[in-house]
């Protein structure tokens, strides 16, 4: 009897189903989750460090289980089989459901935190208080909804950049950038604040700082308050404010300048650390059209200019005029603002002028213009410092960039959108990386056209929406301010056609020097860049 065939796609049947250690692992990590949402619900359990113990145990177990059962039993190399047939990996109903539910997790914990459990006077209820006792081992306090979110996170970037290293296990560049966003979430961002805050009251007084954390990013560090807190905390806190100024201008471009924007981007950052881990699987989902593009590159850096504008404001507002008290008054800081930025701009303009963009140059001094102009406005007329009061546009931005946008859509978004919609289109520290990448640093993707055969791995899986087998086709070196080097687009190529590299910066943006697999010159191409 014959058989027919329905299935008309080239690319052959659907996957077949996860077998069957998968689907213990699954029921393992579920249950974990399913005390969680029973916590949620405000019930009460008797033993609550036993419980939360079981949890996170089941939790972090089944992640593990689920990855050792899909890869242990296969070859090294790449494995996105099947991809765009799964529900949950092709903006399916588990997509969607899943996409729902994250978000609404999200928009609770930063807004209605009360339904978790959070309570300002007495002991917490429901989901913060099953994380209590973990809490007060760590830093001595009650939990907070942020000391939940935290712990979560951790576990998500730790279980699964297991889970990501053992299906790139045949990539050493991956297992390492992997291990390194492991420690620095666990040790940095999770562990470090908490064992600071349970130093205080011990003759330490250390306010809550993530080490990592650089401003833009980390926009509230120059508010009144977190300077206070520095100050007060003495010598350390001093320490910590001063480390958190050389990150922004002696650190950050140093390491950008040798090494590209990914020794933050895709090495540290814990928003990238939870892109690259947990939002794996949804790597290819990202945008990858020219609107999108150019949607990025208005959106991110409108972004930057309303955080400059915004942190400006706010230091401007606790500064004073008289100058026998402080040398930093609010003349000489806003006169210091505008002639940094115009030293920055006028700098970009005369020497790395032909390495932008018609548009990014005419968008560079549309900026500069808002800026000086708001602060001459501000002169003329008496008007709050941009408009607005520094603690509206503080509030603004902080609701709608770092909770929504970086939160609820950025991270919540991930099956719909996929795992760097935060990181193209909204974190004003990638808009800063990204343009001292573009134009001074030392990275760059180099490609070998010869041997590309178009097969498109890189471009379909770079979550930043580079269309990187067009620079491959035509043999070139691949500098976008966008790129954050994870090295997924090696990691998939099946030619070994791209290669991450930090070299001089001779030749790095090469377009005219396309190297062809029929180039009879290549040798002596070669020869010349090599000296």
């Amino acid at each position: 009897m014959s058989r027919i065939e329905h299935n008309m796609s080239l690319t052959g049947d659907a996957p077949k189903a996860i077998n069957t250690q998968q689907k213990i692992s699954t029921l393992l990590g579920m249950s974990g989750l399913f005390i969680l949402l029973l916590a949620s619900l405000n019930i009460s359990f008797p033993n609550k460090t036993f419980w939360l113990s079981i949890s996170l145990i089941s939790i972090f177990a089944g992640i593990i289980w689920f990855a050792k059962a899909s890869y242990s039993d296969k070859h090294p190399g790449i494995k996105n089989d099947g991809i765009w047939f799964k529900s949950m990996t092709n903006r399916g109903f588990l997509a969607w459901l899943v996409g729902i539910a994250l978000t609404g997790f999200y928009i609770i914990l930063y807004f209605y935190p009360q339904y978790l459990g959070l309570r300002a006077e007495g002991e917490n209820t429901g989901l913060i208080a099953l994380f209590d006792p973990l809490s007060k081992l760590l830093s001595g306090n009650p939990a907070s909804q942020w000391f939940v979110y935290g712990t979560l996170y951790t576990i998500a970037i730790v279980a699964f950049g297991v889970k990501f290293m053992w299906k790139y296990r045949h990539n050493r560049y991956e297992k390492l950038r992997t291990i390194s966003v492991m420690f620095f979430q666990t040790a940095f961002a999770f562990l470090i604040p908490e064992f600071m805050a349970r130093l205080n009251g011990k003759g330490f007084s250390l306010p809550y700082y993530d080490l990592k954390n650089i401003w833009p990013l980390n926009y509230y560090m120059f508010e009144q308050y977190r300077v206070d807190e520095f100050i007060s905390a003495g010598t350390i806190g001093v320490a910590l404010l001063i480390f958190g100024v050389a990150s922004i201008f002696i650190i950050t471009p140093i390491l950008t300048y040798k090494y590209g924007k990914r020794w933050y981007c895709s090495w540290v950052c814990g928003c990238g650390g939870l892109a690259e881990t947990a939002g794996d699987p949804y790597r290819h989902l990202s945008d990858k059209s020219l609107f999108a593009w150019k949607v990025e590159r208005w959106v991110i850096h409108s972004v930057l200019v309303f955080v400059v504008l915004m942190t400006t404001a706010v230091i401007y507002s606790y500064l004073g005029y008289d100058a026998d008290k402080y040398w930093l008054t609010r003349d000489v800081f806003l006169i210091g603002v505008g002639v940094f930025l115009t030293l920055i701009f006028a700098g970009i303009w005369f020497f790395k002028r032909e390495e932008l963009e018609k548009d990014a140059r005419y968008g560079a001094i549309g900026y500069l213009v808002i800026v000086i102009s708001l602060i001459g406005f501000h002169y003329m007329s008496g008007f709050n410092l941009f408009l607005f009061n520094a603690e509206t546009l503080r509030v603004f931005y902080g609701f709608l960039i770092g909770s929504i946008f970086s939160g609820v859509i950025g991270t919540g978004f991930y099956p719909i959108f996929g795992s760097r919609v935060w990181c193209r289109f909204g974190c004003p520290m990638a808009a800063i990386l990204g343009m001292q990448q573009r134009l001074f640093s030392k990275f760059r993707i180099t490609t070998n056209g010869g041997q590309c055969i178009s097969c498109g791995n890189c471009s379909t899986y770079c979550e930043m929406g580079i269309d990187v087998r067009a620079y491959a086709q035509k043999g070139e070196n691949i500098v976008r301010s966008s790129c954050v080097g994870c090295g997924i687009c090696s990691a998939v190529c099946p030619r070994g056609v791209l290669k991450l590299e930090n070299g001089s910066q001779k030749n790095r943006i090469s377009s005219e020097e396309a190297v062809l697999g029929d180039n009879v010159d290549l040798l002596d191409l070669i020869n010349q860049k090599s000296k």
